[in-house]
């Protein structure tokens, strides 16, 4: 009786059972809609999730194109560097890091900022710790291969620049694409790692030189090791380029700036074609093409003659008398300078001020002006011109205005004028500031490329072209109205300049470089060689005396010559900082202009003698092209 009451309280009432199956069925139901969604609905995305886990992209880097001087002769080229890369799919990667900045000859902090300059980027995607490592730092990562599968090596090509910073300003550098980079608009397709231009040709040629980059995919086991590749997008090398650069006149320029501050300039008239650019004091590429060190870095940094600065295109100085050139180009084409005879007893008093003049010259006319360098002469025509009348003239030829040439960075430089001074200093001109300028003193500043520039334009009769470091047939045409949209500038254009006023200027300064003018020293033996020198002071007389002297305060020495002195083919300026004397800087530019010289006579040469040996000659319909020929300069 008491067991048979007991079975019958056991039992579950037909109301509970039934809630628990249908508890149970509900749990079954949502099991099956919810293994349904997975297989079914959601297949395909867990199958390419699932792919994306088995896949590893690893990126094959594309060749940077090489560069390569006006004749074909190269310049800049690659060399193969293996680059570490970190998975940071691994676990226990902490762990694992105080080995490998051992082995990478790293500290942990260095890897631990790397991976945190790398936070954003997807984690199956590898990044660079350590890149051009060395055959020991090689070995370690083979021989650690299984206990340290995170670390991956990749081979790639890595810029080789020349030696001793040559032509460095002009080059320019590779490095890594920086956070500020990032945020503008022109790196909108880079990303963090990635290589780019950061200077000169390389900055300004960034995409045509950077080519495409490749991936390779590689399958992965469930430890992240790679057991195979499924599949390749080989990387498309980037266009090579070859510069207007002559690399014998190039090293003509760099071998006369050695050991000086200054910056030398020479390029074709005709053309607009750079023939040579070179600044001091120069750096290194070499040293920013893999990791810049910060010791490198601050030497640079801490250096107050500005290693960085492309002195070409940016060191905006006063001109001295080379600016003379410009007044006489103002005086002659006006009327005044023509009849114009100045009695020079070492200086004149002009607007209540004596100015003084650097020797007692006699009576100057415009003839023997510009080889004597008169100042007493120039002090005359400026006050006679007046400051808006030499500005334009000065605007007429680019000065105060940017050249246009294909390089990042260029700087304007100043042309005052009245308005200028109201625009920038709220005051008005006084008549007496025009003295200062008429000898390229006072407001008046200038780069070297644009007192080539202005000075080729009068010796080729008044025409100036827009400077250019690359041959425009190199790219295509879109890719020369985007450089040239780049890097505005007054560009192609002509200035009023009579037959009689050009002949009275270039004779002038072919008498610079004879007898008693300011150059003769520079005298090229058989070479039809003219020019203007220039002596600029970088602080006024009451400052120098007070300053106490030293060499920092002596004034620069420039120089912008010219062969032959109409039409000429080169061009050549010359920017010597603290050299004193422009004599000293006409020097170096005969040691430029020599070596063009001597080169396009040796062409010359051998075009003559190619040419009595028909037998040696392109035959008919072979498609070969005979080179161009030449006039020898100064024959």
């Amino acid at each position: 009786m008491d067991n048979a009451n007991i079975d019958r309280e056991e039992k579950l009432s037909p109301v509970k059972l039934h809630a628990t199956q249908y508890i149970v069925a509900l749990i079954l139901f949502v099991l099956g809609v919810g293994l349904w969604r997975l297989q079914v609905l959601g297949g395909t995305n867990w199958r390419v999730l699932a792919e994306e886990n088995r896949i590893r992209k690893v990126p094959v880097l594309a060749p940077r194109g090489r560069i390569f001087d006006r004749e074909g002769r190269i310049i800049v080229d690659n060399y193969p560097s293996v680059t570490c890369y970190l998975v940071r799919e691994q676990k226990n990667l902490d762990a694992d890091l105080p080995q490998i900045a051992n082995g990478l000859h790293l500290t942990v902090e260095q890897i631990q900022a790397t991976i945190k300059h790398f936070q954003l980027t997807p984690k199956y995607q590898p990044i660079p710790i350590k890149q051009d490592i060395t055959p020991d730092e090689q070995a370690f990562i083979e021989a650690h291969r299984n206990e340290l599968p995170e670390l991956e090596t990749l081979d790639e090509q890595r810029r080789l620049y020349p030696r001793d910073g040559f032509a460095a300003h002009l080059i320019g550098y590779v490095g890594e694409v920086s956070e500020n980079d990032l945020n503008q608009s022109r790196y909108a397709a880079y990303s963090p790692g990635d290589v780019v231009g950061k200077f000169g040709v390389e900055e300004t040629y960034d995409e045509v030189l950077r080519g495409v980059d490749g991936s390779r995919d590689m399958i992965v086991n469930s430890h992240g090791k790679e057991v195979g590749v499924r599949g390749q997008e080989l990387a498309q090398p980037g266009q090579d380029l070859r510069l207007t650069i002559d690399l014998d006149v190039q090293m003509a320029a760099e071998k006369a700036l050695e050991g000086k501050i200054g910056a030398i300039v020479a390029m074709d008239p005709h053309t607009g074609e750079i023939l040579a650019m070179a600044s001091r004091p120069t750096f290194d590429p070499n040293q920013f093409s893999v990791r810049l060190s910060k010791a490198y870095w601050q030497s640079i940094m801490d250096d107050q003659d500005h290693p960085m600065m492309n002195k070409t295109i940016q060191a905006q100085l006063a001109p001295g008398s080379t600016f003379k050139i410009i007044m006489s180009l103002a005086g002659l084409q006006e009327n005044v300078a023509q009849t114009m005879h100045v009695m020079c007893n070492g200086g004149g008093v002009f607007f209540g001020q004596f100015h003084a003049c650097d020797r007692h010259h006699g009576m100057v006319d415009i003839q023997n002006a510009i080889p004597w360098s008169c100042d007493t002469f120039y002090y005359t025509l400026a006050a006679k011109l007046g400051i808006d009348t030499i500005a334009r003239y000065g605007s007429s030829v680019g000065i105060g205005e940017k050249t246009g040439i294909d390089l990042p960075d260029e700087q304007a430089g100043i042309m005052p004028s009245q308005l200028w001074k109201l625009k920038t200093q709220h005051q008005p001109w006084y008549p007496g500031e025009v003295v200062s300028v008429g000898i390229g003193q006072g407001a008046v500043e200038a780069t070297p490329l644009q007192l080539a520039r202005a000075i080729s334009g009068i010796a080729s009769g008044g025409v100036l072209r827009r400077p250019h470091v690359v041959f425009p047939s190199e790219i295509t045409p879109d890719e020369l109205s985007a450089v040239q949209s780049s890097y505005p500038g007054s560009g192609d254009k002509t200035v009023p300049l009579t037959p009689e006023n050009w002949q009275i200027i270039t004779d002038a300064m072919a008498q610079t470089i004879q007898g008693n003018g300011t150059a003769a020293e520079a005298r090229l033996e058989g070479v039809d060689f003219a020019g203007k020198t220039g002596t600029a002071q970088v602080m006024s007389h009451a400052a120098l005396a007070r300053s106490g002297g030293g060499h920092k305060t002596e004034p620069n020495a420039w120089f912008v010559g010219m062969a032959p002195r109409r039409n000429p083919d080169i061009v050549v300026a010359v920017l010597w900082e603290h050299a004193n004397w422009g004599k000293n800087s006409a020097k170096l530019a005969a040691q430029v202009v020599d070596a063009y010289v001597n080169k396009q006579r040796m062409k010359a040469g051998n075009l003559q003698k190619v040419a009595a040996k028909p037998e040696e000659t392109t035959p008919a319909g072979t498609g070969g092209t005979a080179p161009a020929t030449a006039t020898p300069t100064g024959q």
